[in-house]
Formats: structure tokens, C-alpha cells, sequence
């Protein structure tokens, strides 16, 4: 069973910065694709960025410049660098897994809220 915890949501100013990481309990994690997703209010969850196994990141065009996603494979964590916040990005982040060999994993999501 493979487990994602997330962590590092919060309150934060537009303009500010909050980092986010996710722990997966399982080796599984350096093979898999690894993707940070949000929710906001009365919308759709959406890809905000992902990386895959070899590094390689991609992002959702309105966080392109702000977001920064990596990974630590020596840790099983992801992470998602998040600079100069705004209003819209306020939303659930979740973190989810995608392996070819095992399946899909979600975290159980961490609050982001940015005030203006």
C-alpha cells in the first residue's frame, strides 16, 4: 500500500511563498511520475505541475515563472516551490502518484490560501 503525505499549506500574503512536499512511503516512488494536482473552489481539480522519473518537469501555463516542482528520490518526497502566490492560486493542493507497474495514489491533500 502505498501512502502520500503532504504538508507545507497554509496563509500566506499575494506575493509570498510557500513550499510544499509530499512523503511516499513506498520505493515505488522512484519510478513513478509524480504530480501535484489542486482543487478550488466550485471547480474542476487540475494539473498544476508534474515531473517524471528522469527529472523532467512540466507546468500549467499560469504557473509557469512561479512554481518550481523537483523531487528527491534518496527521500521518496516531491516538492512544489511556490513564489509570488495570488489570490487564484488559493485552492486544495493534492499530490498523486502514477506508476505503469502499480497504479495511481493520492495524498489526502494540504490547504493553500493567499490573501490579498
Amino acid at each position: 500500500q502505498v501512502q502520500l503525505v503532504e504538508s507545507g499549506g497554509g496563509l500566506v500574503q499575494a506575493g509570498g511563498s510557500l513550499r510544499l512536499s509530499c512523503a511516499c512511503s513506498g520505493s515505488i516512488f522512484r519510478t513513478s511520475t509524480m504530480g501535484w494536482y489542486r482543487r478550488a473552489p466550485g471547480k474542476q481539480r487540475e494539473l498544476v505541475a508534474a515531473v517524471g522519473r528522469d527529472g523532467s518537469p512540466n507546468y500549467e501555463d499560469s504557473v509557469k515563472g512561479r512554481f518550481t516542482i523537483s523531487r528527491d528520490n534518496a527521500k521518496n518526497t516531491v516538492y512544489l516551490q511556490m513564489n509570488n502566490l495570488k489570490p487564484e492560486d488559493t485552492a486544495v493542493y493534492y499530490c498523486k502518484l502514477d506508476s505503469a507497474i502499480w497504479g495511481y495514489a493520492w495524498g489526502q491533500g494540504t490547504q493553500v490560501t493567499v490573501s490579498s
